[in-house]
């Protein structure tokens, strides 16, 4: 028998609630819902979603902060669905350790393909990724920990900018288009936000750079994308 996800909604509308509960039982999840940010704190704590969806506009704790809190002890799939849609918006909440974004009013269909798009990547990642990868003799990138090691210096990565990094990587020497980034890293319903990607180019390069400016890691390759070459170590 196959397993079915349970999914934690956390939102303070009502009929939002009720409406996705419904939609989302009947695709044969377990559902579990919150009517603001600490009650589903407390139940993603209790209960252990395999997903969570989350609102953005809620009192006494927004979804922002929600989404950081819920990042310092689960790794469960988190997708923003909100009303608040601009690009400055999804970038910080990709940056708190969302898995993806959808701006209400959304398809329904939309929304249970990317849940079980996000729930696949993880279980993949989870199954194939070995615990390090070492890009160079002096940097380690630890896939258990999201963490750089580069010489004596930890870099701590939210989980999308690992896993944007994890991805450059692992082709490294290769140049990867701006829609491959976003496809691989954000899935096909992003194709077309560049800025999303050069948001998160810009905070590797502040991170794991010496000189971000005259960047050794990751560079840019005009008109063509970004690609991830160290430079040849001597010893």
């Amino acid at each position: 028998m196959q397993r079915r996800f349970s999914v934690l909604i956390v939102d303070d509308d009502a009929s939002v609630l009720t409406m996705l509960r419904i939609m989302l039982t009947q695709e044969g999840f377990d559902v579990v819902v919150a009517q603001n940010a600490l009650t589903g704190l407390r139940s993603a704590y209790e209960t252990h979603p395999d997903a969570i969806l989350l609102d953005v506009m809620m009192p006494e704790m927004d979804g922002f902060e929600a989404c950081r809190r819920l990042r310092e002890f689960t790794d469960a799939p988190i997708i923003f669905v909100t009303a608040k849609g601009t690009i400055e918006d999804i970038v910080h909440g990709l940056s708190l350790g969302a898995d993806d974004y959808l701006v209400k009013p959304f398809n329904h269909a939309e929304l249970t393909s990317r849940l079980t798009t996000c729930l696949r990547r993880g279980a993949k990642q989870a199954k194939d990724e070995s615990n390090s990868l070492f890009p160079t003799a002096s940097m380690t990138l630890d896939c258990d920990r999201h963490e750089m090691l580069i010489g004596n210096r930890t870099v701590y990565l939210t989980p999308k900018e690992f896993e944007v990094l994890r991805l450059m990587i692992h082709h490294t020497g290769k140049v990867l288009s701006v829609d491959a980034i976003l496809t691989k890293a954000w899935g096909s319903a992003w194709v077309g936000e560049s800025d999303l990607v050069k948001q998160y180019i810009y905070r590797l390069r502040q991170k794991i750079e010496q000189d971000p400016e005259s960047p050794r890691y990751l560079h840019t390759i005009r008109g063509e994308g970004y690609c991830f070459e160290p430079p040849v170590e001597v010893k």
